[in-house]
């Protein structure tokens, strides 16, 4: 079984190809308990959809790869 932080980054390795299309990017910042952060890069910077993206793309992810996570925030560069 992959640890929690390798099933997060495989998650994120899965939505990257999405962001890198617009020139954005996302990293794993921490984990804290249940909830990940995780920080944007590039053209997510400031995005006015980037909350949909969080939400409805990334967290979505993780959540499939890493059910013992319940939240996703975006943390500020």
């Amino acid at each position: 079984m992959s640890s929690l932080h390798e099933r997060i980054e495989k998650a994120l390795d899965e939505v990257r190809p999405f962001l890198a299309n617009d020139g954005g990017d996302v990293s794993l910042e921490r984990i804290d308990g249940d909830t990940a952060e995780v920080k944007f890069h590039g053209a997510c910077v400031g995005c006015k959809v980037s909350d949909f993206t969080l939400k409805g793309g990334i967290e979505t992810t993780v959540i499939k790869y890493a059910p013992e996570i319940k939240r996703v925030i975006a943390v500020k560069a």
